[in-house]
């Protein structure tokens, strides 16, 4: 639950977060500018010329998650490979390292740092899409794994639920629309479902027969 609700939080918030976190080029609203006045339409043009600008550039650095994602899960398939694999301590030092690359984007001194923030939250996505269902799929019985699987599956779109009816509010009402919350709650969701793994016991690995 708290690994999906913070993806579901960047993919709808991210633009918005940090076109005006950190590149300070947030939308213009049309309706504070009179359009009938030249120097106002050409004010608005500007202002929108820059988000249109700041929001191509958080579309290439997220594309960073994607690439950190695929060399994270690449190293992790090779290992595994050839030696046993602590499948809670990755998930864990994973959801640590996304948590963390989430909450740098509120204090990131210059946009070029978010290249190395995404790159960490792409370490999360790798582990979130492999580590869980096979933490799951030691554990349930192999008759009752499509019940689990499915059961498993609904706190992927349990979520993506309540981000889409609460997150709005919560950025209004309680962070007076400051859309960066969005991803300092994204972090925080990590951080907490690093915690949640406490209550997870890997089996023990039965060593090889010789």
């Amino acid at each position: 639950f708290f690994s999906w609700l913070a993806f579901f939080a960047m993919w709808s918030m991210a633009t918005p977060a940090l076109t005006e976190h950190v590149f300070k080029a947030p939308a213009p609203d049309p309706a504070q500018f009179d359009m009938a006045d030249a120097s106002q339409a050409a004010a608005f043009q500007a202002a929108n010329g820059a988000f249109q600008d700041a929001a191509d550039l958080v579309g290439s650095y997220m594309g960073y998650y994607g690439l950190s994602s695929m060399l994270v899960a690449l190293l992790l398939s090779f290992y595994a490979a050839r030696f046993p694999l602590n499948r809670k301590a990755v998930h864990f030092g994973s959801l640590i390292l996304g948590g963390i690359g989430f909450l740098s984007m509120w204090f990131v001194p210059q946009p070029a740092w978010l290249i190395v923030s995404f790159a960490l939250v792409g370490v999360a996505w790798a582990s979130i899409l492999s580590m869980p269902y096979a933490l799951l799929s030691s554990h349930v019985p192999g008759e009752k794994m499509g019940i689990y699987m499915g059961i498993f599956n609904m706190f992927i779109v349990i979520p993506q639920i309540v981000a889409a009816t609460l997150l709005g509010p919560v950025l209004r009402h309680v962070f007076d629309s400051a859309a960066i919350y969005a991803l300092v709650i994204s972090g925080a969701s990590l951080l907490l479902g690093a915690l949640c793994l406490a209550g997870v016991r890997e089996p023990a690995i039965e060593p090889e027969p010789l």
